[in-house]
């Protein structure tokens, strides 16, 4: 009976895993129709009637259609139900899971990444994953006809969907990290953020601590385009060439986009930009763990690496001991990590 029953459970994974993909598209559905922005417009749970009233440029909404789609997301713990017992109809609530996909509230959230990650762009590479074990190569540039940044910076439309996504992942990673290394960035005079896109999160780093001078550093067309903010200074460039000297270097989720020779490229120019004895590299990115898929983040943590995979050359999420590697080779033979509550952990980095 139990070669049984553990053969029924495989069949049963099986099922649910060849069905992920589901989940992910329910999500994005719910983020596009602004389904828990409107349930938390009217501070309390609806019936499925109340919030296709407030689904915009939509004369005459499938309620059968979204009902099947929230049952799946009642499921996944995206939204909750809630059934009267005189019969009445179905109250949809908000969950602890529901916040992160606000598009109408200053809170962090998660919803511009889900837009951009289940873009047909980013999801065509899936597709072809079996060909680049065979035949080698990079997915994304098989399906889209080049690489991964060229297509950003040629198609202005996907660079802005890319930017927005990657400044909600700011938001929601640098609420994790400002409280968690305050006190340290009270010595710090002056900080670059290396690839900062158009400055979100240096800027949040000035605005709690004044003092510091900040230094946004990006591809010269990526902060052309940047908003001014006070205290932080627009640098374009490229991080492979040098990097703007400053008393502390910060590189939120850089490291993995690259293979490990251009990382250490970046490394020894972050060396150089930085004071010899008293300067340091601050790092925002994930660290794998040994014991692989452990933890709360431990499978999106290895989902990230295959987004990786699929998407740049040589991009690859990293365990300590391929960062200790790293790290040593780029001119930091001394490191150390710290846990944040977030998916990327903080990597501070010594020049000696």
């Amino acid at each position: 009976m139990a070669e049984v029953e553990e053969s029924l459970r495989g069949q049963a994974e099986i099922w649910q895993n060849m069905f992920g993909f589901a989940a992910s598209m329910a999500l994005k559905c719910a983020v596009e129709l602004r389904i828990a922005d409107i349930i938390n417009s009217h501070g309390r749970p609806l019936t499925l009637s109340q919030i296709t009233a407030d689904i915009t440029d939509s004369p005459s909404p499938d309620i059968s259609y979204l009902k099947r789609i929230m049952r799946l997301l009642v499921h996944k713990n995206i939204f909750s139900a809630h059934h009267p017992s005189d019969g009445g109809e179905t109250l949809y609530g908000l969950t602890h899971s529901s916040k992160w996909i606000f598009r109408d509230s200053t809170t962090p959230s998660m919803a511009s990444f889900v837009l951009l990650e289940n873009h047909p762009v980013m999801l065509n590479p899936w597709h072809i994953l079996s060909q680049c074990v065979k035949d080698g190569g990079v997915a994304f540039d098989k399906v889209n006809g080049g690489e991964f940044w060229d297509f950003v910076a040629n198609n202005p439309s996907f660079d802005k969907l890319f930017t927005n996504g990657m400044s909600c992942t700011s938001d929601v990673v640098m609420g994790a990290f400002l409280p968690a290394y305050k006190n340290e960035l009270v010595s710090i005079g002056s900080l670059v953020d290396v690839g900062g896109r158009i400055g979100a999160a240096v800027y949040e780093i000035v605005k709690s601590h004044p003092h510091i001078k900040g230094i946004n550093f990006d591809l010269p067309h990526v902060v052309a385009l940047a908003p001014d903010y006070e205290g932080v200074t627009h640098v374009g460039g490229s991080m492979f060439a040098s990097i703007p000297k400053a008393d502390a270097v910060f590189m939120k989720w850089i490291m993995h986009d690259w293979a490990d020779e251009d990382c250490i490229k970046i490394l020894k120019n972050c060396k150089k930009a930085i004071p010899e004895k008293k300067g340091k590299v601050i790092i925002l990115d994930i660290v794998l763990e040994s014991s692989e898929g452990d933890g709360m983040f431990g499978e999106p943590r290895l989902a990230f690496d295959l987004v990786m995979l699929a998407h740049n050359a040589g991009g690859k999420e990293r365990t300590e001991k391929e960062w200790k590697k790293l790290l040593n080779e780029g001119g930091f033979p001394r490191f150390k990590i710290i846990n944040i509550p977030s998916m990327l952990s903080l990597i501070e980095v010594y020049p000696e």
